[in-house]
């Protein structure tokens, strides 16, 4: 506990004093929030860029998976938030 870091690391991560209505269940529900905002932002830039049409649907996922920056990270991270709030 003597290096400035380690120091500053416990008091605003274990030392910190917290009110006692403050419990796991907390936790959880700030997740949750969490991930439903990654959720919605992620199906809104998703759905900037899917077409729904039934001949263009596959063609459209490859486009966002190939072509967008990032888009396989994106849906990704849609399909795994969606498995996380369920």
């Amino acid at each position: 506990k003597t290096h400035p870091l380690i120091k500053i690391a416990n008091d605003a991560l274990v030392d910190l004093p917290a009110p006692s209505n403050i419990s796991v269940w907390w936790n959880f529900g700030s997740l949750l929030g969490l991930c439903l905002i990654t959720q919605i932002l992620t199906g809104l830039f998703l759905a900037m860029h899917y077409t729904s049409d039934i001949s263009t649907a596959f063609s459209s996922v490859t486009h966002i998976c190939r072509d967008v920056n990032y888009g396989w990270l994106i849906r990704n991270m849609h399909a795994n938030g969606a498995s996380f709030f369920f």
